[in-house]
């Protein structure tokens, strides 16, 4: 009835009601109408073991990936790429572009995969191509919501944004890219320790650095030319020359940009961690 009532010219729904579809026809003609609408039924979305999507199994709550940190367009996005592609291959689109090339003709017919890997590079993609305000006000609230929040201010929530915009692929991983900021000490991990500090250069490199880094200005550039400098006054290309410092300083080997990192940390707190992981090896 309402169907009728609203004019729907089009009925899209799952495969799996193809078999009311007769059944819709005949109450329409029983309720005195000779319209039918277009009816398209899409192909089941399955999960990763080939099972159709239940809710009782697999997460398929909204706001579940909201709080994640999955962007509107991100998911819009991704969504209709299920059993559809744009005959230019170009995934990643402006919802307006996606809309004028959509064409209920070109759906595959086969079941399509919710693959969280995919959707979680799209919005990846979604969070580097965000302006650093709008980043920021996105991240915050998880920000806010750490236990080091009360220190967030200096340096400030879009002072990292440049820090972690390329690395973070869900809003939620944002305070952990850079929580080395915020903590009192790095919170170190053992492999990613022993595995640099564990080295015969690693005590001479940060012997080095912090000879170094007391008088050079202090500037992403500055400390970049600094340590390769020192690198190369112990044999090391520059890779191997800031592991150590790295680890002095955040904890790990992988993470942010580490000169853009040593430059937000400022000078004493710099130094003052790679003087604590001189002790420790010493």
């Amino acid at each position: 009835v309402d169907d009728l009532d609203l004019g729907i010219t089009h009925v899209v729904r799952g495969e799996d009601l193809v078999n009311v579809t007769p059944k819709v026809i005949l109450l329409r003609r029983a309720l005195g109408s000779d319209y039918l609408p277009v009816f398209a039924h899409l192909p089941l979305i399955v999960n990763d073991q080939r099972k159709k999507l239940s809710k009782r199994r697999d997460d398929v709550s909204l706001t579940s990936y909201r709080e994640r940190g999955f962007l509107p367009q991100a998911m819009t996005n991704y969504l209709a790429l299920l059993g559809w592609g744009p005959p230019d291959d170009v995934e990643v689109r402006p919802m307006s572009e996606i809309v004028e090339l959509f064409e209920l003709t070109d759906i595959n017919a086969s079941a399509a995969m919710f693959d969280i890997k995919k959707l979680t590079a799209i919005n990846g993609e979604y969070i580097r191509a965000m302006d650093v305000d709008d980043l920021a006000a996105a991240i915050e609230p998880y920000f806010a919501a750490q236990p080091w929040a009360d220190r967030v201010g200096e340096p400030s929530v879009a002072d990292v944004v440049p820090l972690l915009r390329e690395r973070a692929k869900v809003l939620e991983e944002a305070p952990g890219i850079v929580d080395f900021l915020f903590l009192d000490d790095p919170e170190t991990d053992d492999e990613s320790w022993n595995k640099v500090m564990g080295t015969d250069t690693a005590l001479p490199m940060l012997d080095a650095v912090v000879d170094a880094y007391g008088g050079v200005e202090w500037s992403a550039e500055a400390l970049h030319a600094a340590t390769q400098a020192a690198g190369e006054g112990l044999g090391l290309k520059l890779g191997k020359a800031q592991a150590p410092v790295r680890v002095a300083v955040t904890g790990r080997t992988v993470g942010p940009p580490l000169f853009e990192s040593l430059e937000l940390m400022g000078r004493d707190e710099t130094i003052r961690r790679i003087e604590a992981a001189r002790s420790r090896l010493t």
